[in-house]
């Protein structure tokens, strides 16, 4: 596979390393931006990249909660001039409204009646009217004794770049005050899962196979080598609890609080974090790079 300029600016943005480090990790893994990844941090060259350093994308997060229910949606648009516009956020709104009530899929929502429209019809009308292409790409639904909303950057009320919800059990006053606290904390840290047993599988195979081959490597080449059985009985499990810590919400230190863990602020609150959603604009979306001489040289011909 060919390796672009493009991929090797991608991989050094996401992960820090150097440039000649990306060139030999693209070429190591034909290409493969994951793969690259694993094989920077294998060698100490770099962090675990999440989806998250790759957003590249316009529009909108809208987010809607009423009595124990929540749904975030998300709009893009092609411009973030558009993303600023009235009429779109009028939009992002009501989809988000008609998402709270009606479905638990962006297909059905789409299907859905919006002032005697169905919203997809809405949708391709505001691409006419405001004359920029626009997608309803995604939603996430909650559902719990209590839902708690927060956005991120607002661009207008209950709408921004990132929207998160959480649900908690407990005292319904105490679970608004923290858990507001609590969808600041996930907006921050962007978590990967809620705990340890919810987290996908795939993840943790991937950060042991990492982590594995990273320390045998550190211990073949140090000066004073470890016995195996340290290595494998000590060494990885150590490095595998601080990342399961890391990248689940109920695992991560409280960022209001870093004395305690998120899991631990919550008991101490009287309430229990039943699952949470985070939703960024554009996350996992590669933004189209243009030529602009190209694109100049495209207006002044007509």
């Amino acid at each position: 596979m060919t390796i672009t300029a493009a991929m090797v600016k991608e991989l050094r943005e996401s992960t820090g390393a150097g440039m000649m480090d990306v060139k030999k990790a693209l070429t190591e893994s034909n290409g493969d931006m994951d793969a690259a990844v694993d094989w920077l941090r294998t060698k100490g060259l770099a962090k675990a990249a999440k989806k998250a350093d790759r957003v590249a994308a316009e529009g909108l997060v809208g987010v809607a909660v009423t009595d124990g229910r929540g749904v975030a949606v998300e709009i893009n648009s092609e411009t973030d001039f558009v993303a600023k516009n009235a009429d779109f956020q009028a939009l992002v709104r009501d989809v988000a409204n008609v998402a709270l009530t009606t479905g638990d899929s962006v297909e059905v929502v789409k299907a859905a009646h919006l002032n005697g429209k169905t919203v997809d019809d809405v949708i391709q009308e505001s691409i006419a009217r405001i004359g920029e292409n626009m997608t309803f790409r995604r939603m996430h639904l909650l559902e719990g004794s209590t839902v708690v909303s927060y956005v991120h950057n607002a661009a207008a009320d209950g709408m921004g770049k990132i929207g998160v919800l959480v649900a908690l059990n407990g005292p319904a006053d105490k679970a608004q005050a923290i858990g507001k606290q609590f969808a600041m904390h996930i907006a921050a840290t962007a978590p990967l899962s809620l705990s340890e047993a919810t987290m996908d599988p795939a993840l943790i195979e991937r950060e042991l196979t990492v982590q594995t081959a990273k320390a045998l490597e550190e211990n073949a080449t140090s000066a004073k080598p470890k016995p195996e059985q340290v290595i494998t009985n000590n060494i990885i499990p150590g490095r595998m609890k601080k990342y399961l810590a890391e990248n689940t919400l109920l695992g991560q230190a409280f960022v209001i609080n870093p004395d305690l863990t998120v899991e631990q602020a919550a008991k101490e609150a009287g309430v229990e974090i039943t699952g949470y959603a985070r939703v960024a604009v554009g996350e996992g979306i590669e933004k189209k790079e243009e030529d602009f001489a190209a694109e100049v040289a495209k207006m002044v011909q007509g």
